[in-house]
């Protein structure tokens, strides 16, 4: 009996020892000498493709975000040379030293408007920028050229050379936006890549917010990030509705208040720039303001509807016609004139060169004025 004992334990001490050392070098075999759990997994069809779900608005995000490009750009500094690079024994010693400062870099979105090349984006993505990359959806990188800017809508043209027919995004047929709507807004935030955010139109035709001179914003709560500028805003079915532009925000980041311009005025100012490489605006050379209940009251007014004209440029053509500080343009050509933005936006809408009769309540009686409308002077520095 203890002989068998002694053979059984010396059997369980070799078998414990040959799976150690099995399990040290080839741990494999004992792997495969052990049957695997099977889990039963169903598949789809081959060549079946996955429905959107109801509700879902990756139909309209798959048919834009191809259009939305990254903007890369880079503007070279030069610093100011110091005294010490004039003397020759400081050279000797130390041989040249470059003038130029470390270069600047910055990043935002846009759209490619037309499959030729044109892309759409804001003006203060590029406007210092020396040279300007562009970044498709599908990883091709481009130069890009610049066509032309508009600082006073704050947006701007470019051009990228390519070979292929480039993805373009589509224009709704009409202007047809209302609150409430669901926008789409897609473009590269902080730079981490093309992202899409969801949201409605907040409120339409938004304007004294003192960023730009001609000022009627869509408002929406998607959310827009630094880097979001230039980008795409679209509808529900994929179509360019606006421009993203900006946001109202404490901390840098989305609050849930953005301005997108509308894809009207943006179409206008691409037209413009594509055929002449400018926007031509009217002009007549006022100063406007508010005509305030108190103001309107102080000039023996019943209503305080229309522009108040505050102040007249010598030799301008509102000065050459009889336009006057006091002045308070009620109408233009025909057409009601309710306060200060809507006076501005159509008089630059007129081509200059036109003749166009301003009335003007002046004191207890109306006047019409005839002024020949000039060409609205481009801002400094716009080249």
């Amino acid at each position: 009996m203890r002989r068998l004992w002694l053979i059984f334990a010396q059997a369980v001490t070799v078998s414990v020892a040959v799976l150690f050392v099995l399990n040290t070098l080839k741990p494999e075999w004992l792997r495969q000498a052990t049957p695997a759990a099977v889990v039963a997994i169903l598949e789809a069809p081959a060549g079946a493709e996955r429905a959107p779900a109801a509700g879902s608005y990756a139909p309209a995000a798959q048919r834009s975000m191809p259009a939305v490009v990254h903007i890369f750009t880079t503007k070279g500094g030069r610093g100011q040379r110091h005294p010490l690079f004039d003397d020759p024994l400081f050279r000797h010693f130390f041989g040249e030293r470059p003038d130029s400062a470390p270069s600047e870099s910055g990043l935002g979105s846009g759209v490619i408007v037309s499959p030729d090349g044109y892309v759409l984006t804001n003006n203060h993505v590029i406007e210092t920028a020396d040279a300007i990359e562009i970044a498709l959806n599908d990883g091709r990188k481009f130069a890009a050229r610049l066509v032309g800017r508009d600082p006073e809508t704050d947006l701007a043209v470019l051009r990228i050379d390519s070979a292929d027919v480039l993805p373009a995004i589509t224009f709704p047929a009409g202007d047809s936006l209302a609150v409430g709507d669901v926008v789409l807004a897609i473009g590269n935030p902080f730079g981490v890549g093309q992202t899409v955010t969801m949201g409605i139109v907040s409120a339409l035709g938004r304007s004294q917010l003192g960023i730009n001179t001609f000022e009627n914003y869509i408002q929406t709560d998607a959310a827009i990030n630094p880097g979001n500028s230039g980008g795409a805003l679209v509808d529900s079915a994929g179509s360019l509705v606006g421009i993203n532009t900006a946001i109202y925000s404490r901390s840098g980041g989305s609050l849930g208040i953005g301005f997108a311009i509308p894809v009207s005025i943006a179409r206008d100012v691409l037209e413009q720039i594509v055929a002449t490489g400018e926007v031509v605006r009217g002009w007549v050379g006022v100063e406007i303001q508010d005509l305030t209940p108190e103001l309107a009251a102080s000039f023996g007014y019943r209503d305080a509807s229309g522009a108040l004209i505050a102040g007249v440029l010598r030799g301008s053509p509102a000065d050459r016609a009889g336009v006057r500080p006091g002045d308070v343009l009620v109408a233009l050509d025909g057409e009601t004139v309710r306060d200060p933005r809507a006076m501005l936006d159509m008089v630059a809408a007129l081509p200059p060169g036109k003749r166009a009769v301003f009335r003007v309540r002046r004191g207890a009686e109306e006047l019409d004025l005839d002024v020949a409308v000039g060409r609205r002077p481009v801002p400094q520095g716009v080249r």
